[in-house]
């Protein structure tokens, strides 16, 4: 077999040879098409012996195996729920939520006003030119005044060489 710069120079007459060698050791079809496909019986030590028409029964279900989820199905379905057991998991109280201070009420005060001014111009007597931009410039306030208000790094009091606070 030749070969060119990246690879057989004939792919079609390489591949056919290596499914012929394939073919000759007995790979490609299945044992009964190769059988009836040749026209020749196949030789006695490559016979399967007969399987029985149905496996024998067992009686007792077999355990789960190392694939499964470590129960079987009877297990799960007929046993005692585990979620009845009484030593279950109560978390504590949250804590109260910490009272609003000033700058929130500007941020929502702004908010509203602008999505008012932008929504309802008319309903204060202010046309739409003069309303839309101060609606803007008041959701951007109370949008940036928010952002700033987001605390950066660790919680006061808090020890950064500590690791990951939960």
């Amino acid at each position: 077999m030749s070969r060119g710069k990246d690879g057989p120079e004939d792919v079609d007459a390489t591949f056919a040879e290596i499914v012929a060698d394939l073919r000759a050791g007995g790979f490609g079809l299945p044992e009964t098409d190769t059988a009836e496909a040749t026209g020749t019986a196949e030789p006695e030590s490559r016979k399967t012996p007969e399987r029985p028409a149905e496996p024998p029964a067992v009686e007792s279900p077999p355990e789960p195996g190392w694939r499964s989820g470590g129960t079987s199905w009877d297990t799960t379905m007929f046993s005692d729920d585990p979620a009845d057991d009484n030593e279950h998991y109560v978390p504590p109280e949250p804590p109260p939520l910490p009272r609003p201070k000033l700058g929130a009420f500007l941020i929502l005060l702004l908010f509203l006003a602008g999505l008012f001014l932008l929504i309802l111009p008319g309903a204060i007597g202010v046309g739409p030119t003069v309303a839309t931009p101060l609606g803007i410039l008041a959701l951007a306030t109370a949008i940036a005044l928010l952002l700033l208000r987001v605390r950066q790094g660790p919680p006061p009091g808090a020890d950064p060489s500590n690791g990951a606070q939960v």
